[in-house]
């Protein structure tokens, strides 16, 4: 079963194809401009290309449903939902959060802490048990203090996302280890995908909204006429 799978919550553009398990090709590029608009559908016939099949062999998308940028998120549905209606194929949405932490399940960590920056000292963030991945904390957003997480002082943690630089500097958690290199990537929604579709977890095409955890507060315009 071919799958398409697009992340845009955050700076990583990133698009992948699956045959069942096993990842057929990645593209993806982290910019600071967050080039989704631009880049997005370049990447999916990129990634068509590199799997050597075109889009009608596809049979689900899916989708990193944030939480993360409100842009990208809305770029990023609106694709999905596009090709699913054209396609007449199931949508599957999988918790971005979630596909940060898949390169350190099985490690030396008790716990696995995405960090997802948004604005001044707050991120988006849930815990994950740091060998099964279980949900222990549900998704939030959270503004950080120095008594943030402190419950886990005594814990092998590890913090993972751009949100883990500011979050380095401000918590007391010496023994905590620190990868704000991470970002939610398409071939780690891999695994969650197909245990959905197993499921059958499906969206409502029509009535599907990513996880925008937070309403978007955009910049007021000046007014333009005189005092």
């Amino acid at each position: 079963m071919k799958i398409l799978y697009l992340e845009t919550s955050s700076k990583n553009c990133s698009v992948a194809i699956s045959d069942d398990e096993k990842l057929l090709c990645l593209t993806e590029e982290v910019s600071e401009n967050y080039k989704q608009s631009e880049s997005l559908h370049t990447f999916v016939e990129w990634a068509l290309e590199g799997a050597g099949i075109s889009l009608k062999d596809i049979k689900a998308v899916s989708l990193g449903k944030g939480p993360g940028s409100y842009t990208g998120l809305r770029i990023g549905a609106s694709s999905a939902k596009g090709f699913c209606y054209g396609l007449k194929i199931p949508l599957i949405a999988v918790n971005s959060l979630e596909s940060m932490i898949q390169p350190f399940l099985d490690g030396n960590y008790d716990f696995i802490i995405p960090l997802v920056d948004a604005r001044r000292m707050e991120v988006y963030t849930a815990v994950y048990e740091g060998k099964t991945g279980q949900e222990i904390s549900e998704t939030e957003a959270k503004i950080l203090d120095e008594d943030s997480f402190k419950e886990f002082q005594d814990k092998k943690v590890i913090f993972v996302g751009d949100g883990a630089k500011k979050a380095k500097d401000i918590l007391q958690l010496p023994n905590a280890d620190f990868n704000e290199e991470i970002y939610p990537s398409a071939q780690f929604l891999i695994k969650k995908t197909l245990e959905k579709i197993n499921k059958k977890e499906f969206e409502d095409i029509a009535y599907f909204e990513p996880f925008y955890l937070k309403d978007f507060h955009g910049v007021k315009k000046k007014s333009s006429g005189s005092v």
